[in-house]
């Protein structure tokens, strides 16, 4: 892709060939030539009324539209022959995520049915289910003291396990369990290429930065490594627990975790709900099975040149019908 060359909007491999492109404004020169005769040709007629007749002007406008698709189906065919390349979207062949997921006192909020935490684990451990067999996934908790429960592997037992039993602990360091995420992708099995397979976050969490830490520095830092996070503000505004004799309100802290999706060109989502969590959750299968690459898209040329084609053809077709 480095000897591509960018012609109007559009982007080529072989540009040399749009030259091609230089009989289109003949053609149009020609065809209105060509209308030009016809037009003397019936001014011959004596009376007027045949001339209406045979060639009314209301339907010559078919014509105009079968012959310009008809040149738009040329001028597609020659950027499909000239090579097009683009942006598009393809299934990732390999990955490695890190679910950073928070386990701290705020997580037993019931807020969300039957709590934040149950509905968490039911949630992730679907997400994992969907993601394609060959990702390494990767689990790591946040609390006061986050730690990898379950390394990068593509056995999915351990990381459903790992799941299962994730229980409430004290403290919400999330700047820190960026930083565990991070040296957790490190762990991750080389393919066999010797490459490792690129990485990202998604970082569920219901509360507001407790350890001290920076969270967007964090976040920073993992935009240097190419590590995307995806942020998930868990909960509603009016969630609450009761500890030690007293209530408190265990709001997600929204604008903390888009500033860190921002910062690392993640994503920041937000579920209030089960049910909503589930649908965050599909919405991140896609977008992590997924990356954009810039590649040929000579396909996507030829089809529109048989659009095109297809309106001129049945523009033909008309006019053939109507003059025997």
């Amino acid at each position: 892709m480095d000897n591509v060359t960018k012609f109007l909007w559009w982007q080529f491999e072989q540009p040399a060939r749009l030259w091609a492109l230089v009989v289109i404004p003949l053609l149009v020169i020609a065809y209105i030539v060509v209308l030009q005769l016809r037009k003397r040709r019936g001014i011959r007629y004596t009376n007027t009324g045949i001339v209406g007749a045979v060639v009314p002007n209301r339907r010559q406008w078919r014509r105009h539209v079968a012959v310009a698709m008809a040149l738009c189906s040329l001028a597609a065919i020659t950027g499909a022959w000239a090579v097009p390349v683009g942006d598009v979207k393809v299934p990732r062949e390999r990955a490695t995520i890190v679910l950073v997921l928070d386990i701290s006192q705020s997580m037993m909020a019931t807020d969300v049915s039957p709590s934040r935490l149950a509905a968490e684990k039911d949630a992730a451990t679907k997400f994992v289910a969907a993601l394609p067999a060959q990702y390494n996934v990767s689990v790591v908790t946040l609390s006061g003291h986050p730690n990898t429960l379950v390394p990068p592997t593509t056995d999915r037992a351990p990381v459903n396990q790992g799941i299962k039993t994730l229980e409430l602990a004290d403290g919400t360091a999330i700047a820190s369990s960026i930083d565990v995420g991070l040296e957790a992708l490190k762990q991750a099995p080389a393919g066999d290429d010797g490459k490792q397979a690129p990485g990202l976050m998604v970082l569920l969490s219901d509360g507001s930065e407790t350890g001290g830490g920076d969270p967007v520095a964090s976040a920073d830092k993992a935009k240097q490594q190419n590590v995307p996070i995806y942020t998930i503000a868990f909960g509603t505004q009016n969630g609450y627990v009761d500890l030690d004799g007293q209530r408190f309100n265990v709001a997600p802290d929204t604008d903390m975790l888009k500033r860190i999706a921002d910062a690392s060109s993640g994503k920041a989502l937000d579920a209030a709900s089960a049910s909503q969590l589930d649908d965050v959750y599909k919405t991140l299968t896609s977008d992590v099975g997924y990356e954009t690459a810039h590649t040929e898209v000579t396909a996507q040329w030829a089809l529109y040149s048989l659009a095109f084609g297809v309106v001129a053809a049945l523009g033909a077709v008309s006019m053939a019908t109507r003059w025997p």
